[in-house]
Protein backbone atom coordinates (compact mmCIF):
# COMPACT_ATOMS: atom_id res chain seq x y z
CA UNK A 1 0.00 0.00 0.00
CA UNK A 2 1.28 3.40 -0.90
CA UNK A 3 -0.23 6.40 -0.37
CA UNK A 4 -0.29 8.64 -3.55
CA UNK A 5 1.36 12.41 -1.70
CA UNK A 6 1.58 15.32 -3.93
CA UNK A 7 5.17 14.13 -4.94
CA UNK A 8 4.50 10.49 -6.19
CA UNK A 9 1.82 12.14 -8.32
CA UNK A 10 4.17 14.68 -9.91
CA UNK A 11 6.67 11.77 -10.20
CA UNK A 12 3.48 9.61 -11.67
CA UNK A 13 2.44 12.20 -14.04
CA UNK A 14 6.23 12.32 -15.58
CA UNK A 15 6.42 9.19 -16.19
CA UNK A 16 3.16 9.30 -17.83
CA UNK A 17 4.81 11.67 -19.92
CA UNK A 18 7.68 9.31 -20.83
CA UNK A 19 6.04 5.81 -21.17
CA UNK A 20 2.31 7.50 -22.59
CA UNK A 21 1.49 3.50 -23.15
CA UNK A 22 0.70 3.29 -19.70
CA UNK A 23 -0.69 6.74 -19.08
CA UNK A 24 -3.74 4.85 -17.94
CA UNK A 25 -2.22 2.85 -15.67
CA UNK A 26 -1.05 4.01 -12.26
CA UNK A 27 0.02 1.13 -11.20
CA UNK A 28 2.25 0.04 -14.15
CA UNK A 29 3.98 3.77 -14.14
CA UNK A 30 4.78 3.02 -10.54
CA UNK A 31 6.71 -0.13 -11.19
CA UNK A 32 8.23 1.72 -14.06
CA UNK A 33 9.46 4.02 -11.89
CA UNK A 34 10.50 1.03 -9.53
CA UNK A 35 12.33 -0.64 -12.07
CA UNK A 36 13.65 2.30 -14.03
CA UNK A 37 15.29 3.23 -10.14
CA UNK A 38 16.63 0.33 -9.42
CA UNK A 39 18.48 -0.04 -12.82
CA UNK A 40 19.39 3.71 -11.58
CA UNK A 41 20.95 2.33 -8.50
CA UNK A 42 22.68 -0.34 -10.53
CA UNK A 43 24.52 1.40 -12.08
CA UNK A 44 22.55 1.53 -15.80
CA UNK A 45 21.97 5.22 -14.58
CA UNK A 46 21.84 7.77 -17.57
CA UNK A 47 23.82 5.92 -20.01
CA UNK A 48 21.36 3.07 -19.63
CA UNK A 49 18.01 5.58 -20.38
CA UNK A 50 20.26 7.14 -23.24
CA UNK A 51 20.69 3.35 -24.60
CA UNK A 52 17.23 3.03 -24.28
CA UNK A 53 16.03 6.70 -26.52
CA UNK A 54 18.96 6.18 -28.75
CA UNK A 55 17.27 5.84 -32.20
CA UNK A 56 13.96 6.79 -31.43
CA UNK A 57 14.08 10.12 -33.44
CA UNK A 58 15.45 7.84 -36.38
CA UNK A 59 13.71 8.76 -39.35
CA UNK A 60 11.71 11.84 -38.09
CA UNK A 61 14.02 14.10 -40.69
CA UNK A 62 14.79 13.59 -44.43
CA UNK A 63 18.06 12.38 -44.86
CA UNK A 64 18.97 15.73 -46.56
CA UNK A 65 17.64 17.96 -43.42
CA UNK A 66 20.61 19.72 -42.52
CA UNK A 67 22.34 20.29 -45.63
CA UNK A 68 19.05 21.86 -46.60
CA UNK A 69 19.01 24.07 -43.04
CA UNK A 70 22.73 24.72 -43.68
CA UNK A 71 21.62 26.14 -47.19
CA UNK A 72 19.55 28.23 -46.72
CA UNK A 73 22.57 30.76 -44.05
CA UNK A 74 24.89 32.35 -46.37
CA UNK A 75 28.38 31.98 -44.93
Amino acid sequence: MLTETDEIAAALNDAAVAWPELRGDRGALLRKLVEAGRNSVRGGGIRALLAEASGAATGAYPRNARAELLAEWPE
